[in-house]
This record gives structure tokens, sequence and C-alpha cells, in this order.
């Protein structure tokens, strides 16, 4: 039988149950640090000289983390990104500015969320499969949930976390937001890490709480949950945190003003929101696909709804949230501020497009607060919304190292980039003093004398190979979008920013090999940013604010005929330039 336009390709499985991956030892007296190899031998993961289809699935696995961050080959032999604690060695080749760059995902779901099936070792080894260095298992906040749910989901968490080693596996909750739309919650991994998460649950889910409806009172909740996680980690409760806003634009009821008001109140807590949202496989059209709307954005304005929120934000456009998708809006406006804020791209795994599996026999989850393990049924699930982690959306980090500390430290500082569809293969961005005295990556800010010439260098990989489609795709045009910094707005529910436009735009139109742009600033007199976007060119339209702002921005996707294969593209976080 043929697989429908978009369906994951058949999947082998790893070591089997309770196996140990080859070459790796486990210490069991630590089961939430990442273990090393017992030696400095090569596991054949790395050694080059063996061919992937000699290798088993589980090294496959990890060759393919290793191939993704640029390790695979120098360096391996002398040290690993998977030893223990820092875990990369100093030795190593660390590639694109001196980070590794780890794709991951922040919002999956397992059998723990009422409206899901799959076990956390299922999403772990499909995220590990499909190319993934880290994610965050985020089942939904519930009065069921927090009842039973983060304590019934650790252990298998930790499991995998030994099983699955080249995987960093956060564990997290989909907090609902009071007064607002949901976010995902995560914690560095440690002793505390359950009891955390629960108590933060009681105490601040909007709907454990009763507090979902939009009002003063409940925005006041939501602030005072960031800051528990803030005193959490100032208080050594658990090493660290962040939480950052999902699928923002979906219902129209993060209002500008919230979004401020808990970047504000603990800015290394509260650091950004999904920029493309997860269930994208919705838009496949009919018959082959459920025929709707790209991240379920097929809503209208509802009584919590912010009221200054355009028809046209409950849309995703080129499959990016509204706040992203337009040059000079609400993202643009916090950015404007000089307030980093970044952006992401996630699954949202729940349900997965073409599988055939189902909840096992006699679930139930009102009772038990999970569902049975899934087992094989029949049919084609052609009516499901999302991919599996990594096999479509991806949040690139530049990490420091392999570690869970590493990635939220990355995270944190923006040095963050987003592709659909294996857009790019790569990507190095560099702000740099033309006097050569300093550069800074993405989410960087580049303190300059007044007057200095700041220079734009951008490296890219592009498609190294077919993506989980089959096709290679092709990047057609790189736009540079820069913006004047004129720091606070005097009202908080502002979500234009009027000086920031599409400036640059370079055709590129190849989908193999490197490519590298130089794009001057001149001499930069006042406070600036810039941002990258890329597409494929196959879809795109004026933008919302205009052909003098954004000529050719992405087309607002139609429910029913949205192809998320026909339309990718690529997003990075922004640099500043800071002169004085």
């Amino acid at each position: 039988m043929s697989r429908p336009p978009g369906a994951p390709p058949p999947f082998t499985w790893g070591s089997p149950s309770g196996a140990t991956l080859p070459g790796v030892t486990h210490d069991h007296s630590h089961p939430h640090h990442h273990h090393h190899h017992a030696d400095d031998e090569l596991t054949p993961a790395a050694d080059v000289s063996i061919p992937d289809e000699e290798l088993s699935p589980a090294e496959r696995s990890r060759r393919s983390v290793f191939r993704r961050a640029g390790l695979l080959g120098a360096g391996l032999a002398a040290g690993s990104v998977l030893t223990a604690g820092t875990a990369a060695a100093t030795g190593n080749r660390v590639p694109r500015g001196g980070y590794l760059w780890l794709a991951g995902d922040h919002h999956i779901h397992t059998q723990y969320s009422s409206d899901a099936k799959y076990r956390v070792l299922d999403q772990v080894r499909h995220a590990s499969a499909h190319g993934l260095g880290w994610m965050v298992i985020t089942d939904h906040g519930s009065q069921q949930h927090a009842k039973i749910g983060v304590e019934k989901v650790n252990p298998d968490i930790v499991a995998a976390r030994q099983r699955t080693p080249d995987t960093l596996v956060f564990q997290g909750l989909e907090w609902n937001i009071p007064s607002a739309e949901h976010g995902t919650v995560f914690v560095h991994p440690g002793r505390n890490e359950v009891a955390l998460l629960k108590e933060f649950e009681n105490s601040y889910d909007g709907s454990v709480k009763g507090a979902s409806g939009s009002s003063p009172a409940n925005e006041a909740l939501a602030i005072a949950g960031v800051n528990f996680l803030a005193d959490a980690v100032r208080r050594r409760r658990i090493q660290d945190a962040l939480f950052l806003a999902n699928h923002p634009a979906r219902k129209g009821i993060d209002s500008p003003h919230e979004i401020r008001g808990w970047r504000d109140a603990a800015p290394d807590i509260a650091v950004g929101m999904e920029g493309a949202p997860g269930h994208q496989a919705a838009g496949l059209p009919a018959p082959h696909g459920p025929g709707g709307a790209r991240g379920i954005y097929d809503n209208s304005p509802g009584a919590d709804s912010f009221p200054g929120y355009p028809l046209e934000s409950y849309r995703t456009w080129g499959g990016f949230d509204w706040m992203t998708a337009t040059v000079g809006g609400l993202w643009d406006s916090l950015l404007a501020e000089g307030k980093p804020w970044w952006i992401t791209a996630n699954s949202d795994s729940h349900n997965i497009y073409a599988d055939n599996s189902v909840r096992g026999p006699g679930t139930n989850f009102d009772a038990n607060g999970y569902h049975n393990d899934p087992v094989y049924g029949g049919d084609l699930n052609l009516g499901d919304t999302d991919f599996w982690p990594g096999y479509y959306s991806r949040t690139h980090v530049g990490a420091t190292d392999f570690s869970y500390a590493a990635v939220m430290d990355g995270i944190r500082a923006g040095r963050v980039w987003v592709d659909h569809g294996g857009l790019l293969s790569g990507l190095d961005v560099q702000l740099r003093a033309r006097d050569g005295r300093n550069s800074v990556p993405l989410g960087g800010m580049l303190h300059v004398r007044r007057g200095t010439a700041v220079d734009l260098v951008i490296t890219i990989d592009l498609a190294n190979g077919p993506n989980w489609a089959q096709f290679v795709p092709v990047l057609a045009r790189l736009d540079v979008i820069q913006g004047a910094v004129k720091g606070p707005v005097a009202d908080r529910d502002t979500f234009v920013a009027p000086d920031t436009r599409v400036v640059k735009s370079f055709e590129v139109g190849k989908g193999t090999g490197q490519v590298r742009f130089t794009y001057s600033l001149g001499k930069v007199s006042a406070p600036l940013y810039v941002r990258l976007r890329g597409t494929d060119g196959k879809r795109s339209a004026v933008g919302l604010r205009g052909a003098a702002v954004d000529p050719a921005g992405p087309a607002m996707d139609t429910p029913g005929n949205a192809d998320p294969w026909q339309d990718l593209w690529f997003y990075t976080n922004p640099m500043w330039v800071l002169p004085s």
C-alpha cells in the first residue's frame, strides 16, 4: 500500500525493551545524568568506516544526531558529546561559531495527556530517529493531571533518559496560563523536578484553579506563577526553569500587555513563544489528510479575546503564528523596545498523521490519569493532525556542550533558529564590527562605538538530502529584516513596530551545498536589531503592513488547502547593535 502525501515512513524501533545501547554504560545511582562511554574507542555510530546500512537502528539514530551537529568524523575519537556532566570534550570540533547546534522540540504529549496516546519512549525514540538532540515532555495541566500525572510520567522519563542517551529528555508540563493560552514550563532534571512541577501546577494552573477567564485577578495569578519559578531557581530548589508561550495567537487571548507582563516579571524565566505552532499536518488536504487548518488555527474572536487583534491573526501564515509572521507586528514591537523575546517551532505531538496505532483496550483516563499503552490498529489515521517530533518542525539551539544546562542557556540567550521540512541543514549568523574588534551570534548584543561600520555575515548549509517527505527542499530566497530600537512603549497593548521592514533580499534558488551572504548595516549611530527569514518561494504575498514593509512575505494559510510541505520557511531570532 502506498503512503499518502506527507505520511511518515515505516519506522523500526531501536534496542528492544531492557536492552543496553551499544557502547554505553549506565550509572544507575545518578539516573538524571547523561551517561558516558566506557572508553575512548569509537562507537559504531561515530566510526565513519561503517556504512549507515550496517548499523543497528539505535546506532543509526545516534549517528543522525552526530551528523546534524556536524560532529561526525574529526573530534569524536578524542571525546564524545555523550560524556558525563558538561558533555562535549574540549578537543571536539565544535562547529558554527563555537556552538553545537542541537535540534529539539519543547511541546510533546504522551499517554498522560487526555487527548494523546503514545508512551514517553515512543516519542523519545522517534525524536531521536528524526535527528533531535533534546525534547520536553509537556502533558496537559488539568485537575486530573495535577493529582497524579507528574509523578506517573517521571519514571517513564527517567527510563527514557537511560535508554536513549543521545537525546536530552526534559520533564515539563503544558501550563494553562491563567487568563491566557497554554505555555510550556520545564525544569532542569534533578531531585526536585517532580515536587516543583506538582506544586506549580496545583498552585498556578488556570484549569486547576478555575482561573481561565480574562480578568485582572487571573492575570496576576499568571505573573505569580512566573515569579514562583524564578524564586525556585533563586533559592536553588531546582537548577533552572523556563517558560515559553504556546500557539499564542490561536484564540486571540494572549494580549500584548500579558505577554509583556510575563516577560518583564522574570525575563530569565519567561523567554519567548512558539513562532510556529505544532499540528502542521492538519493542513494536508482531504481525502489524504485532515483537510483543516495548519496548527488548528481555525478560530474566531471569543469573549476573552483581545479586541484589538484583526481577524487575520487567527490564521497561520506560511505555517507561522501571525505574531511572528507579520513584519512590523507584535513580535517586532517587543524587539523594538529592546526586549529579548525568542521564537521556537514545535510538533505539539499528540496523535500522528498516517499512524495506525490506537489507545490500548480498556483505557480509562479519568480513573487512572493515563491511557493504556497504544497498540497497532487497522486503518491509517489520515484525520490526525500531528507529525512526530523532528519530522517537520525543528528548533535549533546553539549550545556550548551536550547537556541539559547548555540547552537551557542557549534558549535563554536566544541562540535559536527554526525551520520547517528540513529547509536548511545548518546556519551560522554573525554580527561583526568591521574594525574586527568584536562579533556576536544569534541573540547577541553587539556593543560598538557610535559610527562603527557593522556587517551581517550569513553562512547557510543548504539541504543535504531528502527530508522526511522524501524530497530535497530548495531555499529560494533569504530576507533581512531590520528595525529601530525605540525603548519602552507607553501603551503596553501595542502590537506594531512602524520602523521595522525587510531591508534586503538575497536570491538563492538551490537546495544543496553552502551559500554565504554579507549585508552591510553601514555606520551605525542608533540602536537597531536584525533578524532573518527564508522561504522555498512556493507561496508568498504582500505583508499585512504593506509592500513597503514586506513585499513578499508568507501568505495566509487557507483551511482545507494548506499542504505544509509546499510552503516551507525558516526564521532566526534577532541580534542587536547597540552603539554608544
